[in-house]
């Protein structure tokens, strides 16, 4: 029996996501934060595994909703965003669109599930071409609109104008994928939540420290919300990953010096990397920038032999890797190989 012909079109035509987890001695290649919350993991002691975890996860809900200054009714949590986008996909269908190049899974989940994709460049300042959105959204109507700010793998917020004019203009549901606004000088579209019953907001913990946690969670009118909770599988959020996650959202000192502590490396990291010959840096707003040189294959791999790993997203954007923000130490040998590998590529030509 060939099995591949019992598979749907859609997934046999998918290219799985790349997540490939490669030995390295400084890791800057995923976005994660370098800084953890081990204490928080004793808060899984007293947990009963053999009793389901909270269906609804109401205490972090709480914690949450407390933070942001909204409802519980207007959060849903999810397994990280994956599936949260997942959910989304499958309750309000398509046509998905979202702009390139941007996070791999919007289209990776629309695919799957049978959806029409439509990408829509970004332009040349990696900001959202609103001419062509407008367009897509009256000839197409697409039922959910992706819009990741600030976005990956580019680093930079969409301009608020134009997030606004391609909600006012979209008949469908319009989500602002907030995965990296900790790290940003923007304030986000939370405030305007209210105005815009089609909107949609998401964020998770991964990027602030809770990575291992999977955590995610969407923010959105409580009609919304009844409706995606509609095909949310029961208990997604164990309690292990609820627990955790509570106790190290109190430690809000320990949150905050670790996102200052990020958003001041990536400004050291983009500083001198403008110094660096043959070194094209992106300015960022999340806790990675995009860089670009004339050999990105050849500087990622002279980088991996030096134990440090980074993203190549040449095939997203020509030319460019991304480096995440790591603690002052990881930076700095990250640094001091770039250069070196800079000057030795640029005596060889």
């Amino acid at each position: 029996m060939d099995i591949r012909k019992l598979v749907k079109k859609e997934v046999s035509d998918l290219k799985a996501y790349n997540a490939k987890g490669i030995p390295c001695r400084i890791k800057l290649d995923a976005n994660e934060s370098p800084f953890g919350f081990a204490d928080a993991v004793k808060r899984i002691a007293g947990i009963k595994t053999n009793r389901y975890p909270d269906p609804e996860a109401k205490a972090l809900k709480r914690l949450i909703a407390k933070d942001l200054e909204v409802k519980p009714e207007n959060i849903l949590f999810g397994n990280g965003s994956d599936e949260l986008i997942y959910y989304l996909i499958t309750t309000f269908g398509g046509p998905v669109s979202y702009p390139v190049p941007t996070f791999a899974m919007y289209g990776i989940i629309g695919q799957a599930l049978g959806e029409k994709k439509i990408e829509i460049p970004l332009d040349k300042d990696f900001d959202l071409d609103v001419d062509r959105f407008l367009t897509v959204i009256a000839r197409e109507k697409p039922g959910l609109l992706f819009l990741s700010s600030p976005n990956n793998p580019t680093g930079n917020c969409f301009s608020t104008d134009r997030i606004l004019k391609i909600i006012e203009a979209s008949q469908g549901i319009i989500v602002v994928d907030e995965a990296y606004q900790p790290f940003s000088g923007e304030a986000g579209m939370l405030p305007l939540l209210k105005d815009y019953r089609n909107l949609v907001i998401m964020r998770t913990l991964s990027k602030i420290g809770l990575a291992a946690l999977r955590v995610g969670f969407m923010i959105a009118d409580p009609e919304i919300i009844n409706e995606v909770n509609k095909v949310r599988l029961p208990f997604n959020l164990n309690s292990f990953s609820q627990a955790v996650a509570a106790a190290a959202l109190k430690q809000k000192k320990e949150f905050r010096i670790s996102v200052e502590t990020i958003v001041s490396e990536r400004e050291r990291l983009l500083e001198e990397m403008e110094m660096i010959e043959g070194i094209t840096p992106f300015p960022s707003e999340a806790n990675f920038i995009l860089f670009r040189m004339e050999d990105p294959d050849f500087i990622y791999a002279a980088l991996l032999k030096k134990g440090i790993l980074v993203r190549n997203v040449k095939d997203a954007v020509k030319g460019c890797l991304r480096v995440t923000a790591g603690t002052p130490k990881e930076n700095t040998a990250f640094l001091k190989a770039l250069k070196e590998i800079a000057r030795c590529f640029a005596q060889e030509r």
